[in-house]
């Protein structure tokens, strides 16, 4: 076979595989001479006749004695793009004529010129590539932000730097031939559940367990059945007299909207405490001989018969049984338990937020628009955020996941309406949803204490690009979090993975068959990045740019800190703010 001379080597292309190409490099001494510059995740050309190329990447290097005894270096690269001979780069790579007739490393200016290929005003950057910091990796913007994005790395490998250094391009990218002052109009929220965000925006709509206000009648079924009935119960005694009350109340408390538009779905304030009074009053009921449920009336003698028109006494009160009444009703006791859960609910100081005055007092509007950044309140454009972060670590664990449900489902139908309520021809409003540790509220496993979150998010997931919600799926154990979530995201940012499972969970998910390069997750240094899906011209090895301003994430410096003098605690301030 005829050898071909790269950079002063002596290489010949010894095996052509439809993910796999082998080269021979001949000279062992001069190939040290040069060896600099190969490494693994080094870029090759491999030439056919008509001058079109294979961009392969160096999978590794090995060695081996011809029958002379000579050593011989064998590398194995793998195809990851066509380049035409008009420069044009395809992903895929078949379209080789074989024999290939030259092998050469691929200029760093043309590696740059793939990348380039993205159109100007839809290229968005964060990254460089690993094996040269000076050549950029732009993603298309519009692909990467609308077709849902997967971060996922283990503690300590620069996911959160990778999230914030994101975000923080994302809400300062301009029109190049409009400088305009003040907010562009990117709209992001972003669920953090350690609180680390804030000093990477120090500017945004801070919204954390002290002001924010979550209206529980805002709630859908699944999420009120899970903030107050036992779901492992599957008490449907329980389920049908919460509906019944919930339904009764909003009718109560909405006279003016026609009864037949009430659900017990639809979003109409509703008293809890109300509801409450009613399953305490249905729990007592008793029956007198003609086998009618009575209640005492204005005095003793008087029977109180509740009927469609008087049914609202249920709600106002709690009722004593007629004296006349001498048998138990239906359901008479089986409430106890139920009402038990509720008053413990709505005696929770911790849940305030979400059971309290403000709750029952705040609007629609200021409801919604509280998580996207618009002064509604105060009507100044001055005051609005494209940054939303709701820090959720002040928020009670058995809650996480209703409250991550309820903010989410919202700003999906918002999403929905404003699609159908206004023209092609407005100006969108496009939401990006930022889980952070998402693996904590969308576990994989099917438990109904996670039903409703993960109802609302695979719905964003599965149809949110229609409507202008996006997700970012953030995780240190992918493997732990929904699949169907996983799969309809198209962009992948994989960071430094110890855990085989979930090396293995990403493996299977990458859109890209990339053989070993998948095999590098687990010594990814800190910043370092697989950067694979729709949005980028060819999977790549990149390095993170730094932030502008770092999340407060970092490890602590424990030597150095045990290195210091004894401190002292100030135990204090800190049972005031355990306890308070």
């Amino acid at each position: 076979m005829e050898y071909f001379e790269v950079a002063n080597k002596l290489a010949r292309v010894i095996s052509v595989l439809p993910n796999k190409i082998k080269i021979e490099v001949n000279d062992i001494e001069r190939f040290k001479l040069e060896s600099e510059r190969f490494s693994v995740g080094t870029y090759l050309r491999v030439s056919d006749s008509e001058d079109c190329a294979l961009i392969c990447i160096i999978e590794n290097f090995s060695i081996q004695k011809t029958e002379r005894g000579i050593n011989e270096y064998i590398l194995e690269a793998m195809p990851i793009g066509f380049l035409d001979s008009d420069g044009t780069f395809t992903r895929g790579g078949n379209n080789i004529a074989i024999p290939p007739t030259d092998v050469e490393p691929a200029k760093m200016s043309e590696i740059q010129a793939i990348y380039e290929a993205v159109e100007t005003e839809k290229r968005f950057c964060f990254s460089s590539l690993s094996q040269d910091s000076n050549i950029k990796v732009p993603v298309n913007g519009n692909k990467f932000f609308n077709k849902h994005i997967a971060v996922v790395g283990s503690t300590g490998s620069g996911k959160s730097h990778t999230v914030a250094k994101i975000l923080q391009s994302a809400i300062s990218a301009r029109e190049e031939d409009n400088d305009f002052q003040g907010l562009n109009n990117s709209h992001i929220v972003l669920f953090d559940i350690h609180s680390e965000y804030l000093t990477a925006f120090p500017q945004a709509n801070y919204i954390d367990i002290n002001n924010l206000v979550l209206p529980y009648w805002l709630m859908n079924s699944e999420e009120l059945q899970e903030l107050f009935i036992d779901t492992e119960a599957n008490d449907h005694n329980q389920r049908n007299v919460f509906k019944e009350a919930v339904v009764l109340n909003k009718i109560k408390h909405n006279p003016t909207v026609n009864p037949k538009h009430i659900t017990y779905d639809a979003p109409y304030k509703f008293s809890v405490n109300e509801v409450l009074i009613y399953i305490q009053n249905k729990n007592n009921n008793r029956k007198n001989k003609s086998n009618k449920i009575v209640w005492k009336g204005i005095d003793d003698t008087e029977e109180l018969v509740i009927n469609q028109d008087n049914i609202n006494l249920m709600f106002e009160h709690i009722l004593e049984p007629a004296s006349s009444a001498s048998s138990n009703g239906p359901n008479y006791g089986d409430f106890l338990n139920f009402i038990s859960r509720m008053e413990n609910k709505l005696n929770d100081e911790r849940l305030a937020f979400l059971l309290r005055n403000k709750a029952e007092a705040i609007g629609f509007r200021e409801a919604i628009t509280q998580f996207l950044g618009y002064d509604v309140k105060n009507g100044s454009e001055t005051n609005n955020h494209n940054m939303t972060i709701i820090d959720l670590s002040g928020v009670p664990f058995e809650v996480l996941s209703i409250t991550v449900s309820l903010i989410s489902r919202l700003l999906f139908e918002y999403g929905y309406y404003f699609k159908k309520s206004f023209s092609n021809d407005t100006d969108k409003t496009p939401l990006l949803l930022v889980y952070e540790e998402a693996h904590k509220y969308v576990p994989k496993v099917q438990s109904a204490r996670y039903n409703s979150c993960r109802v609302s998010i695979e719905r964003i997931a599965k149809e949110g690009r229609k409507y202008g919600v996006s997700a970012m799926i953030v995780s240190q154990r992918p493997s732990e979090i929904s699949e169907t979530i996983f799969s309809q995201c198209n962009n992948f940012i994989a960071m430094r993975l110890t855990n085989p499972d979930d090396q293995n969970y990403v493996k299977r998910l990458l859109p890209d068959n990339l053989g070993p390069l998948t095999d590098s997750l687990a010594t990814l240094k800190e910043g370092e990045a697989i950067l694979i899906g729709d949005s980028i011209i060819m999977p790549s090895l990149v390095t993170i740019d730094k932030c502008e301003q770092t999340p407060s994430s970092n490890d602590i410096n424990y030597l150095q800190e045990w290195k210091k003098p004894w401190s002292q605690v100030d135990f204090e301030a800190l049972e005031s703010s355990w306890i308070n």
